[in-house]
């Protein structure tokens, strides 16, 4: 099943693949503005003679059509960078530009990716089938993959596969499991509306902070006793305003907060528990409530046979011991929307080595990667398309 060809390609080109990664990292660019990033893609596909389209307003879909008829698999990988400032001031190639940063790995995904389709052009003629490459803006905005698709990403393809780099995975285990890998994101916004009056006056006041307040310390009661204690959900309170003035009684208080979830059910239940509690606690104190209720990404859910696919390439290319066991995350990623089109899986690569000092959370300032794992995802990459098109 193993390509070793691939394989050899992918290994004699490493310090190749790690000068792309550190490339791309020192000149992050933020969602729907991936502009260079967008252009180098081209570039190095314009020299092998892949063939590909960009996509609006940036992003980039390619294909390896093989030399013998045969289905399509996907493989995608994102290319935005965050809001963050990086903290890693150490680094040959750390960030260029103040307040933007490679905090989550797309840098890496983008470098693995391009890696796996030189390794793939290389043994072209013998691929019964398309590989196709999707190059994705728009992730941390969740955006990306749902406008990819609209552009046609999906269209005629098998099967799916995608990768995220993982800091608190060791580095080089990989973990794909069957079922839940990542959770529905929802994000809620909650105006509670009373009436402000001066602060020596309360009695004439629906107090906004007090309402709000209540709400926040007593919301987690929809969790704890409304759900089956089986089925994970997580409801959090990421932001509140409310207040002006530090003797004026509030009139208006917002909340701003995520809700996360793998049932359907779950987060059916979460979304309409949500509303009656604010409305609820709002009545309590003769205030008024308005919910909005955003569903973002659905959870990413493994196809059993996609799942074990990227097991059993794990373990011929890597080892034995390679393949890790992980919880799944409460964590979101848009990659739902391409499994919504067709069976695949998504796989983590660990990159986590406290000697390298590369266990930092994914969006912090010090987030960073072994990059000993860029061959491992890489060639992962590439053998799983060449395995499943010749399955």
């Amino acid at each position: 099943m193993i390509n070793e060809a691939i394989k050899a390609y992918i290994t004699e080109h490493e310090e190749e693949l790690i000068a792309t990664r550190r490339k791309l990292h020192s000149e992050p660019e933020l969602s729907w503005e991936e502009e260079n990033t967008t252009a180098f893609i081209c570039e190095q596909l314009d020299q092998l003679g892949i063939d590909y389209r960009r996509t609006d307003p940036t992003g980039v879909i390619a294909e390896i059509k093989g030399g013998q008829p045969g289905g399509t698999v996907a493989l995608r990988g994102d290319m935005d960078a965050l809001f963050v400032q990086e903290m890693n001031q150490d680094l040959a190639y750390t960030s260029k530009f103040e307040g933007k940063m490679h905090a989550c790995g797309h840098d890496a995904h983008t470098s693995m990716l391009l890696f796996a389709a030189k390794a793939l052009h290389q043994v072209k003629d013998e691929i019964p089938g398309t590989v196709r490459l999707i190059f994705q803006p728009a992730e941390e905005v969740a955006q990306g993959a749902k406008e990819m698709v609209k552009q046609g990403a999906m269209d005629g393809v098998d099967n799916v596969f995608g990768i995220h780099i993982w800091s608190q995975t060791p580095t080089n285990k990989i973990v794909c499991n069957p079922g839940p890998a990542f959770a529905a994101a929802d994000i809620f916004k909650i105006e509670f509306t009373g009436r402000g009056g001066h602060g020596a006056i309360p009695q004439d006041t629906i107090d906004a902070a007090v309402v709000a307040s209540s709400f926040v310390v007593n919301v987690q009661s929809v969790v704890s006793r409304t759900i089956d204690p089986l089925e994970p959900a997580v409801l959090t309170i990421g932001k509140m305003e409310v207040g002006t003035r530090f003797n004026v009684i509030a009139e208006n208080a917002i909340i701003d907060g995520t809700v996360r979830t793998f049932d359907s059910k779950t987060r059916d239940h979460v979304e309409r528990e949500l509303e009656h509690y604010a409305k609820t606690v709002a009545s309590l104190y003769g205030a008024n409530a308005k919910v909005t209720y955003n569903r973002g990404t659905d959870a990413v859910i493994n196809e059993t046979k996609s799942a074990h696919l990227v097991q059993q390439i794990a373990t011929e290319a890597f080892g034995e011991d390679v393949v890790y066991d992980q919880k799944p995350t409460m964590g979101a990623e848009d990659f739902s929307f391409f499994l919504e089109q067709a069976p695949g899986s998504f796989a983590l690569v660990g990159s986590g080595n406290p000697e390298k000092d590369t266990e930092w959370a994914h969006h912090h300032g010090k987030f960073n990667i072994d990059e000993d794992a860029l061959l491992t995802g890489a060639e992962l990459y590439a053998q799983y398309a060449w395995a499943y098109l010749n399955k």
